[in-house]
């Protein structure tokens, strides 16, 4: 089947592989308002896992959501709970009978869940091409080794059209809306509508109202994240929340459960801020995105969704590249150091040289004049 077949081609049940990670889905929203509008009345599933399931499920354009629960297939296989999920999973989708697959994920395990579903129309990410990585602008070259080149683990061969990788200098959102030339996606503004359910909203209100910080402008402060090379320094995180406190703001931290030993950090260096670590779901953190005056941050997955929400927002960026990862549209909210060894895409301390220059000379100085400068013209929508 050709290009030009699909374009003309109607399609009734679809499913988008993208089960994670949160800023990778947040990157898909703009698919899916497009397949919905390509596809109106058609069945429209995506691949999720748990945790980000529970605040996607609540999009409009979605029909339904088809639970990879990761975790749990992990067990041991002495429990055999975890074994047979991954079959039923696996029958699940074959049952489906899914016309439209579109895996946007390109490893393995998807292309396996592709395969699975038996959809006669499978589409993924074209194999890397070497010869882009030559036509690729000057970076360092642990960026090109290590940054993303096209579909990865011989996923390719799970499917029937092949997304062609045009060039590595393009933004995630864009490389994903080129299967949009495949299917005829209408011409028009992105979406990247974010569902924050009702009860998020009444669960983040209760929690503010809790520490006493419900009727104060907020600042939100997420110091975590799952890469060691990017994180910024802790007591730069406590001097820019030190600076928001004297001027009468609730600042709030808030991340994963992963991430509560940094906000700790961050909380005993900073007397007054109220640390949310931890205590909040996926849909909470996004109704505190939606809430807060600014947010700042070093993790992408807080990053991609206060950009989604129009919240005004500072990303601190060091081993990875703005212009393949970055928040889409605001090059402003980016604070980066500017040393020749960025980006790397090295994600262990112990394998940078320069002694995380990348991100300690960003000084809490320069982010909090880059926050007065974006809140002077912020417009929040």
């Amino acid at each position: 089947m050709h290009f030009t077949d699909l374009r003309e081609r109607e399609f009734e049940r679809i499913l988008l592989i993208k089960p994670s990670a949160v800023g990778d889905v947040v990157h898909t929203l703009p698919v899916l308002a497009k397949l919905r509008q390509r596809y109106p009345s058609a069945r429209i599933d995506w691949m999720l896992t748990p945790g980000i399931a529970e605040l996607i499920r609540h999009h409009p354009a979605l029909s339904g959501v088809v639970l990879f629960a990761r975790d749990d297939y992990a067990r041991s296989w002495r429990d055999l709970s975890g074994p047979l999920g991954f079959i039923k999973l696996l029958a699940d989708l074959r049952a489906a009978r899914y016309d439209l697959v579109i895996d946007l994920h390109g490893q393995f395990r998807s292309a396996l869940f592709t395969l699975a579903t038996r959809a006669k129309t499978r589409i993924g990410f074209d194999r890397p091409r070497r010869s882009l990585r030559r036509a690729s602008r000057p970076m360092p070259r642990e960026a090109l080794l290590h940054g993303w080149t096209g579909a990865r683990e011989g996923s390719w061969v799970a499917y029937t059209h092949r997304i062609r990788v045009r060039t590595l200098d393009a933004h995630a959102v864009d490389r994903y809306l080129w299967v949009g030339d495949m299917l005829g996606f209408a011409d028009g503004p992105l979406e990247f509508s974010v569902p924050v359910p009702e009860e998020a909203e009444h669960g983040v209100d209760a929690l503010l109202a809790e520490n006493g910080v419900a009727h104060k402008p907020l600042a939100l402060l997420t110091p975590g994240t799952i890469w060691e090379t990017k994180h910024w320094l802790t007591e730069s995180f406590a001097v820019v929340a030190r600076h928001f406190l004297s001027k009468d703001w609730a600042v709030v931290l808030a991340g994963a459960s992963r991430d509560v030993a940094r906000c700790r950090e961050v909380a005993a260096a900073c007397e007054g801020v109220c640390d949310l670590s931890g205590r909040t779901k996926l849909s909470e953190l996004a109704a505190l995105i939606r809430r807060a005056a600014i947010c700042v941050t070093n993790d992408s997955g807080p990053m991609h969704l206060a950009a989604a929400m129009n919240t005004p927002m500072i990303s601190i960026f060091g081993p990875t590249d703005p212009l393949w990862i970055g928040p889409y549209g605001r090059p402003d909210a980016v604070v980066r150091a500017g040393v020749e060894c960025s980006p790397c895409y090295l994600r262990k301390l112990r394998d940078c040289p320069h002694n995380h220059a990348c991100m300690r000379q960003v000084t809490p100085q320069e982010v909090i004049g880059r926050v007065e400068q974006m809140l002077a013209t912020a417009v929040k929508f």
